[in-house]
């Protein structure tokens, strides 16, 4: 069955989500593009061979059925454009981060249950087969048990990235590089090691034209006993992705940028286990790397045999909720425990709650 897709928002992002789509083309097709911007869409289309383009995704909705809704928008804009796609029986795929907040994580999820279809969150770096392998060695305890890992996203942007009149706000986009880039790091963060327990941070700003931070940096405590710690930047001029799982038989490390394959993974043995830990690690999957079209795989997979697709909203709401704690703890000072941020606190309503310490 080839499915109908349709990608809302056809900026920076959008030709990901185009690229890969194309690639899996056999199995999916883009019939229509929306976007608010008549010559950037038209542009889009053009580029990517899209028959259709629109200005409002609820006039493409009422013109047939649609399997799957990319939206591709400004973060402002993904809960109420998923919730019309899933009223009109559409599966979603949303950019990261999925919602402002987690009352709005919250609605989303009210809204899905009352749907037929479901939300699935890109989270690409997931769908590696460097991850995918580290997270299968860490389930059936193979390198042992985690101790301690290191989750750095130090990019750099200059103070044109923030002339986007969405970017650099708490209001448009949900906050700095701990809800914008390292979420990315941090997903992959949770996936191999699990629940968090609790967690302790700061932020800072000063140098770029933002209200959000620049910086963060934060101490995590896992249910499992690991420790870690998250360093967010887009202030750091060598720009630099890395993870570092150190467990009881191995240590396993990723450097990339924007995206790895398997070559990027370094792995050291523990003395007295070099045999079983290369045996364990040229275990299959193997030759993956990280990409929209890998998870888009995924997904359509996942359709195909009647699952839910990967990355499921419930999912993603764990991971937003360690960035909601990291800002509670910087913003308060206190340390914030999992399932501490409830209705009815003001950082379940934004991620800024009570208000940036340098306001």
């Amino acid at each position: 069955m080839r499915r109908r897709a349709v990608v809302v928002g056809t900026g920076g992002i959008a030709q990901e989500h185009a690229k890969a789509l194309r690639g899996l083309s056999d199995r999916v097709e883009v019939v229509a593009a929306v976007d608010v911007d008549h010559d950037r869409v038209s542009a889009f289309a053009q580029t990517w061979d899209v028959p259709r383009t629109a200005g409002d995704l609820a006039a493409v909705l009422a013109d047939g059925p649609v399997d799957l809704v990319h939206v591709c928008t400004p973060p402002s804009a993904h809960v109420p454009l998923a919730e019309q796609a899933l009223a009109a029986g559409a599966n979603v795929v949303v950019e990261k981060p999925v919602a402002l907040s987690l009352a709005e994580t919250d609605r989303l999820l009210a809204a899905e249950a009352a749907a037929t279809g479901s939300v699935a969150v890109v989270s690409q770096h997931r769908f590696g087969s460097g991850v995918q392998r580290l997270r299968s060695l860490v389930e059936d305890s193979s390198l042992g048990r985690p101790l301690v890992a290191t989750c750095l996203t130090q990019w750099y942007r200059p103070d044109a990235y923030f002339q986007v009149p969405w970017r650099g706000s708490f209001a448009l986009e949900g906050g700095g590089p701990t809800m914008g880039h390292g979420i990315h790091q941090v997903d992959v963060m949770l996936s191999v090691l699990g629940p968090w327990q609790e967690v302790g941070a700061m932020a800072a700003r000063g140098s770029r034209p933002t209200e959000t931070e620049e910086v963060s940096v934060a101490t995590v405590r896992f249910a499992g006993g690991a420790l870690a710690s998250v360093v967010n930047s887009v202030v750091s001029v060598r720009e630099t992705t890395t993870m570092r799982f150190d467990l009881e038989h191995a240590s396993v490390e990723l450097n990339h940028l924007y995206g790895y394959r398997d070559e990027d993974f370094r792995v050291t043995a523990a003395p007295g286990h070099e045999d079983d830990v290369e045996k364990a690690w040229s275990r299959a999957p193997q030759g993956v790397a990280s990409s929209h079209t890998a998870q888009f795989r995924a997904v359509l997979d996942a359709l195909d045999d009647g699952a839910v697709p990967p990355v499921p909203l419930r999912e993603a709401r764990a991971t937003l909720e360690l960035v909601a704690a990291v800002y509670r703890s910087a913003f308060t000072g206190e340390v914030v425990r999992r399932g501490q941020i409830q209705p009815g606190d003001p950082f379940h309503a934004a991620m800024d709650g009570t208000g940036a310490v340098w306001r």
